[in-house]
């Protein structure tokens, strides 16, 4: 990827438990050099998290221990925006605009809610099927043009398109 600072730049980490060489490798490593080639905005999606099963009290350790992370790893405040996805409630505002618009059928046919419900039978839930509804609102938020993603998100982000469309 080769940008400029007029494009802007928009992912986010779940904080699900320790981070492992996958995260780091896959995103957090990347995303310190993507920094100085985009505007970039990196949120740490403690809503995305909560749609499957998780220790309630262990979530505020876990966004912190994130934050941690992605500081460490070299993602600088002054040249990034780090932020935790529930601090800013235009994400839940513009996911329920955007869910008056998708149709059902489409997160029906998301592969990643078919696979997670497999595993997760006891708590299959609204909030793992609205998933790509509320990430569209994430990345649509800020006008993102670059969106790195593992290969499990590609089709979020053509739902996303979908979306923005209409």
């Amino acid at each position: 990827m080769s940008g400029s600072k007029t494009d802007r730049l928009m992912s986010g980490i779940q904080p699900t438990g320790h981070v492992h060489i996958g995260n780091y490798e896959g995103a957090i490593a990347n995303w310190a050099t993507l920094q100085d080639e985009y505007r970039s905005f990196y949120s740490i999606v403690d809503y995305h998290a909560v749609t499957v099963e998780y220790p309630v009290e262990e979530l505020p350790g876990r966004v912190l221990d994130m934050a941690t992370w992605l500081l460490a790893a070299g993602i600088d405040p002054e040249r990034a925006t780090v932020f935790v996805q529930s601090d800013v409630t235009r994400h839940t505002e513009l996911g329920w605009l955007f869910n008056t618009v998708t149709p059902m059928g489409e997160l029906g046919r998301m592969t990643q809610f078919k696979e997670k419900s497999k595993a997760h039978t006891s708590n299959i839930n609204v909030g793992l099927f609205d998933y790509p509804v509320l990430q569209a609102a994430d990345i649509l938020i800020y006008r993102a043009s670059v969106v790195p993603v593992g290969e499990d998100q590609a089709q979020h982000l053509e739902l996303s398109r979908d979306i923005a469309r209409a």
